[in-house]
């Protein structure tokens, strides 16, 4: 079986860890520890193993150490499918983010290209009931385990319309400051529209295959709005509209992800806050079982604190499921008895602290 793991981890001053080093194997690795012990640390370290800021979002002068602000390296050894890659990336202290694969430099987005990584984490618990930015971050990144281009046509799309919101601030009325930059949108967001769409038919094709003990989604894109030379006509034609707004009001930018609770046909929003949860997890293990198919291995998985809202029952479908599918899932929890249905078909690891100070240690199962 092909496999997408990580061997080992080694971080230098990276958040609470001054020092730390994880020999891995391809199991799940249950990591337990108090509350502020720096658990969640370890899995921000591995999301930086893909394109963007993180789970936390966080700019590269805030995960280093402090009081030392020495700046701060990861080191990762990766299996990815038949090549075993040495991943390196880190920030000198009021520098921005480097990375190196295989010794050569390399921009973010190779990251994708030899890693699927998906992640949960509390922030999202409230996914369903705030704002549409967290709803459409959530679907790109899984759009981008599918498309890892989906990045650049982000990218360019969001840099065109800075420049076009900076025109319209300074009540710029020629058309032709406008016509190339509405276009780059217009053939940006097409490409955007598509692999949304793209994971959404992905994410429903697993979620119908799959027998789960989670709820399923039905989702759609919720205004995607006019795409190519219609989106390019319309953004013309909205510039009045758009000049008195002063940024950009229409285009994919303003998308939304809508999901409804399949089987009570309830709107995500209106469940109940362990359906929404549960739905969340749902997502998260057909987007790994759809990866599986589609990059050849499952993907790691990044699920922090997840088993606290589980009742013993729904833990083990969770790590049922994951095991099922293949996937090496770093989990964190406060105790090892949120983890005990696993067995020995994890590995373990406690994190303690002291005066600031992270502790990585290897443990024997429950």
């Amino acid at each position: 079986m092909t496999r997408l793991a990580l061997t080992q981890l080694t971080l230098s001053h990276f958040r609470s860890h001054k020092r730390a080093v994880l020999d891995i194997d391809p199991r799940p690795m249950a990591i337990f520890g108090p509350n502020g012990a720096g658990k969640t640390n370890l899995l921000e370290a591995i999301s930086l193993l893909s394109p963007g800021r993180g789970l936390r979002r966080a700019a590269a002068d805030d995960l280093t150490r402090r009081p030392e602000a020495l700046g701060w390296k990861i080191t990762a050894h990766l299996q990815s499918l038949q090549h075993t890659h040495e991943i390196e990336t880190w920030a000198e202290a009021g520098s921005p983010r480097q990375l190196r694969i295989d010794g050569k430099t390399a921009p973010q987005v190779a990251l994708g290209r030899i890693a699927r990584i998906l992640w949960l984490v509390p922030a999202m618990d409230r996914l369903w009931i705030e704002g549409a930015d967290g709803r459409r971050r959530f679907l790109d990144r899984m759009t981008l385990s599918f498309e890892p281009g989906h990045a650049d046509a982000v990218l360019t799309y969001e840099k065109a319309m800075r420049e076009r919101n900076r025109l319209l601030k300074d009540m710029v009325r020629d058309p032709h400051w406008y016509g190339v930059l509405e276009t780059q949108m217009a053939e940006a967001g097409a490409q955007i529209v598509s692999n949304r769409q793209r994971a959404i038919a992905e994410l429903t094709a697993a979620q119908d295959a799959a027998q789960t003990a989670f709820p399923t989604a039905s989702l759609g894109l919720a205004s995607p709005g006019p795409i190519l030379d219609d989106l390019a006509d319309a953004l013309a034609a909205n510039r009045r509209r758009d000049m008195a707004a002063g940024r950009t009001l229409i285009g994919p930018h303003r998308a939304d992800l809508d999901a409804v609770f399949t089987d009570k046909g309830v709107a995500a929003r209106d469940c109940s806050t362990g359906e929404q949860k549960a739905l969340l997890i749902s997502l998260i293990l057909a987007n790994a079982r759809a990866l599986a198919r589609d990059f050849g291995a499952p993907p790691i998985l990044l699920l922090d604190e997840v088993a606290a809202h589980l009742d013993a029952m729904r833990r083990a479908a969770l790590y049922d499921e994951i095991c099922a599918v293949g996937a090496q899932a770093f989990m964190t929890g406060t105790g090892p008895e949120l983890f005990t249905e696993l067995g020995d078909r994890a590995q373990y690891v406690e994190v303690t602290d002291s005066d600031g100070t992270s502790t990585v240690s290897t443990k024997d199962a429950p």
